[in-house]
C-alpha cells in the first residue's frame, strides 16, 4: 500500500485498545467520587473526533454531557463547569495553545482533568490530574483517539448501568487494529481510484449523520481543507434539507458517509434525493467492509473508525496524484498552536 507502514499503524491502533482498563479505572474513580458530568474539550479537529463518544452518552445516558471548544469556554466560561466535573482534553501534540489554557482554567474550577495525548513530556500529559499518552501521528491518529473517547464513554455507561457490556464490547474493538489493516488493503483500488476522480473537483459538499457525521465534517476540514486546500461544505444529513440542496446541480461533488446506527436512514434520504440532480454522488458505506468477528452492536459504534481507516488511503494518494504532501501549510507557523 502506498506510504503505509503496517506495524507502526498497528502499534498505534493496539496502544490506544489496550487503555480500555486504566481508562475504565479513571472514569469510575471520577463517578464513585461524585462527578456529575462530562466535558469533551478538543481543539480543532480532534474535538471532531470526540463527538460520536459525545453523542452515545447523550442517546443511552442521562449523564450530562457537554462538548465545547476549549478556546470558547475559557472566555465564556459554563455554570456546569466545576468540582463535579470529568475534563477530558484531547491533543495529539500535547502542547496546543488553546487546550493548555482549558485545562489550567478547568483546574481552577475544581474539576478533574484527564488528557488524551500523542506525547507524555508535554504541558497537557505533565498537568493533567490522569493522562495517557499513546504515540500516533497524522495519519494514525484518528483511529487512535475513536478508540479511546469511545471507551471513556463506555466506561461510563457500564459505571451508570445504563450498558453493562463493557467487557465484551472492548474484546471485540481488541480484534479491531488487524481488521482495520485487512480493510485498508481491501480499500486500497477504490481509495486509488477514488483519489483520480475527485482530484481536479473545485469543491464537495460532505454529509452524515450520527456516529458518521463527525468523520464527515473532520475529513472536508482537517483533510481536504487544511491539508490539501481544496474548499468543501460539510453538513448534517437532517440539515441537508433545510438550505443545502439548493447548491446541488450537475457537476457538483457531493460525498455521503453511511453508518450502521440508528440515524442511517437520514443520509438514505440524501442519497435517494441527489443522483436526480448531480451527477457526482459517491457513498462510502461502512456496511459493506469486511469485519470478521464484530457483531452488528459494535459496528454500529466504530463506524466512524472505519470510514477513518478506508479514507486515509484515499488521502495517501490524493498528496501524491496532486503533488501537494499532507504536511504542506500555508499558515501553520503564524498560528498559535
Amino acid at each position: 500500500m502506498l506510504n503505509f507502514d503496517e506495524e507502526r499503524f498497528l502499534r498505534i491502533q493496539t496502544g490506544a485498545v489496550a487503555m480500555a482498563d486504566e481508562l475504565r479505572a479513571a472514569v469510575e474513580d471520577a463517578l464513585r467520587e461524585g462527578a456529575e458530568n462530562l466535558f469533551f474539550l478538543g481543539t480543532g479537529g480532534v474535538g471532531i473526533l470526540m463527538r460520536p463518544a459525545a453523542r452515545l452518552l447523550q442517546a443511552r445516558s442521562t449523564f450530562a454531557v457537554h462538548v465545547l471548544s476549549p478556546a470558547e469556554l475559557v472566555v465564556g466560561g459554563s455554570a456546569h463547569l466545576g468540582p463535579r466535573s470529568i475534563v477530558v482534553i484531547p491533543s495529539l501534540s500535547g502542547t496546543t495553545s488553546e487546550s493548555v489554557r482549558a485545562l489550567t482554567y478547568c483546574k481552577s474550577r475544581g474539576a478533574r482533568v484527564i488528557t488524551l495525548t500523542g506525547h507524555a513530556d508535554t504541558p497537557l500529559a505533565r498537568d493533567a490530574d490522569r493522562n495517557f499518552t499513546n504515540f500516533a501521528a497524522d495519519d494514525t491518529s484518528c483511529e487512535s483517539f475513536y478508540l479511546q473517547s469511545l471507551v471513556i464513554a463506555l466506561a461510563v455507561l457500564h459505571e451508570r448501568g445504563e450498558m453493562p457490556e463493557f467487557d465484551e464490547i472492548v474484546s471485540e474493538l481488541r480484534l479491531l487494529p488487524r481488521l482495520l489493516v485487512d480493510l485498508k488493503r481491501a480499500f486500497e483500488p477504490r481509495a486509488q481510484e477514488f483519489a483520480a476522480e475527485i482530484e481536479h473537483e473545485p469543491y464537495h459538499i460532505f454529509t452524515g449523520a450520527g456516529s458518521t457525521w463527525p468523520q464527515a465534517w473532520y475529513y472536508a476540514m482537517c483533510i481536504l481543507e487544511e491539508m490539501q486546500w481544496i474548499r468543501t461544505r460539510p453538513v448534517h444529513a437532517s440539515d441537508f434539507f433545510h438550505g443545502t440542496l439548493e447548491l446541488v446541480e450537475p457537476g457538483v461533488s457531493l460525498i455521503l458517509f453511511k453508518g450502521e446506527d440508528e440515524t442511517r436512514p437520514l443520509v438514505e434520504r440524501v442519497e435517494n434525493f441527489a443522483p436526480a440532480y448531480t451527477d457526482k454522488v459517491t457513498v462510502f458505506d461502512t456496511a459493506g467492509f469486511e469485519l470478521g468477528g464484530v457483531s452488528p452492536r459494535v459496528r454500529s459504534l466504530v463506524s466512524p473508525i472505519l470510514l477513518a481507516t478506508a479514507l486515509e488511503r484515499v488521502s495517501a494518494h490524493l498528496e501524491v496524484r496532486r503533488d501537494h504532501p499532507l504536511t504542506t501549510r500555508r499558515y501553520y507557523r503564524q498560528v498559535a498552536y
